[in-house]
């Protein structure tokens, strides 16, 4: 899992090295942020777990990826709002683009050296109190990473980066192991299937008879 979320993390520094200042202020479909606030958002998701590892670990885990994504007050439009606010502040650190770039990379370079070290099991316990396996909370920021990429992919008006490590991780996720295969007779990308099943495209007629057909059930993120 960690080494999914390390590639996928650098794919999304490559993709915004270099990028200019106008690049920056993009709309991008996650309203109301633009691409530096939304990049801003990966960066405060990542950076929520060099806290964690430094808090002692809960005795055993409760909550699995899928379980950490059930819709309560995570969900509620008071903590959305302080996760707007908090994407912006961190947008706000930086004027200079290439810096903030670079910031977010040294941020998620470090949670990659601290988790590297972790011993197998690790627990944690996230911001919602919820008791995990350091490796499932990983998955969840594998889905921000991915995910969010594909936002800022369709912004910049670019081919998606997502890496298959962790569209692989983040498709499992959402279809369970036995699914998986099932999806692959599609014949669709990664990127087009993370797209229809987060809910970015819709389904069309076709699509969505496919979908029947095979009886594919995704989890619904929220």
């Amino acid at each position: 899992m960690l080494e999914a979320f390390r590639l996928e993390c650098g794919a999304l520094t490559d993709a915004v090295s270099g990028l200019s200042e106008a690049g920056w202020e993009l709309p991008t479909r996650c309203t109301p942020w633009t691409v530096r606030e939304l990049l801003g958002h990966v960066w405060v998701v990542i950076d929520w777990l060099p806290g964690m590892l430094d808090s002692p670990a809960p005795g055993e885990a409760e909550i699995s990826a899928a379980e950490y994504y059930r819709p309560d007050d995570r969900f509620s439009s008071q903590t959305n709002d302080a996760r707007i606010a908090l994407a912006r502040d961190r947008a706000a650190q930086s004027a200079d683009g290439a810096a903030f770039a670079e910031g977010f990379t040294e941020t998620w370079q470090r949670v990659d050296r601290l988790c590297r070290v972790q011993p197998v099991g690790r627990t944690v316990r996230t911001r919602h109190g919820d008791a995990m396996l350091l490796s499932e909370f990983l998955l969840t920021r594998i889905v921000e990473v991915a995910v969010h990429g594909l936002d800022l992919a369709d912004a910049l008006g670019r081919e998606p980066w997502l890496t298959s490590s962790a569209g692989d991780a983040v498709t499992e996720l959402l279809l369970g192991a036995e699914q998986t295969a099932a999806v692959r007779t599609l014949g669709w990308s990664q990127p087009h299937f993370l797209r229809k099943a987060t809910g970015r495209e819709p389904l069309d007629e076709e699509e969505a008879a496919q979908i029947e057909q095979l009886s594919i059930r995704w989890l619904a993120l929220g």
